[in-house]
């Protein structure tokens, strides 16, 4: 599917994003269309650069995606992406839901996960492992997902709108659901050990968020 719309991008000469990447052949091919010219660009979230599919098997439900979790060599092709520049941007997908959803069954359970609350933790891992500089990963969250879609925020430019967050990119903290913002507490890195948290965050030159001392 992913080639058949890169064809169409190319015939139509029109911008084609590609969500929530996920596999080693979308890789290589948003890769591929790159270096020919096409108007292509692409994202991908924590849990498709972080987890495999032995995650379902351990968690059920809790790590039922769309798209799913896969296999280690495409997790690592996905790290591959965001390395190289193939892949433009990261997104939460984030998708909270009711525990009682996700206790109905694999087959039954709705997709997704909390991703909001650990996307920076996670994408820091990246930093940590080498494959992304502090500055590129906090790019891939902020400035160029505002430059795909047109809009005129994600910097700090002078008469830019003032949506901060500030981040202590060394404070370290145990992911526990039941301590979420998020009314959702579908999880998968429950007891993950992260480095990493917001600390404030500004709309408009406003705080809207402000981490206490117990969080």
């Amino acid at each position: 599917m992913v080639e058949r719309d890169i064809a169409l991008s190319k015939a139509t000469e029109c911008h084609l994003h590609i969500a929530h990447i996920s596999t080693a052949n979308a890789v290589e091919a948003v890769r591929t269309a790159k270096a020919a010219g096409v108007r292509v660009t692409a994202e991908a979230c924590p849990h498709h650069f972080m987890l495999t599919e032995e995650t379902v098997r351990e968690q059920g439900a809790l790590a039922k995606m769309n798209p799913p979790l896969r296999r280690n060599a495409d997790v690592q092709a996905v790290r591959d992406g965001l390395q190289d520049g193939t892949i433009d941007a990261i997104a939460t997908d984030h998708a909270p839901h009711a525990a009682y959803e996700k206790q109905w069954g694999l087959s039954k359970a709705p997709f997704g996960i909390v991703g909001l609350e650990t996307a920076l933790g996670l994408s820091l891992r990246l930093v940590e492992r080498g494959l992304l500089s502090l500055e590129s990963m906090i790019e891939k969250l902020t400035s160029a997902p505002a430059r795909l879609l047109g809009l005129s925020c994600g910097t700090l430019a002078a008469g830019a709108q003032a949506d901060v967050v500030l981040i202590d990119p060394r404070m370290e903290w145990t992911v526990d659901p039941e301590r979420f913002r998020s009314k959702g507490r579908n999880s998968p890195f429950a007891g993950w050990r992260l480095r990493g948290a917001v600390v404030r965050t500004l709309v408009g030159g406003v705080t809207v968020f402000q981490r206490t001392k117990d969080e």
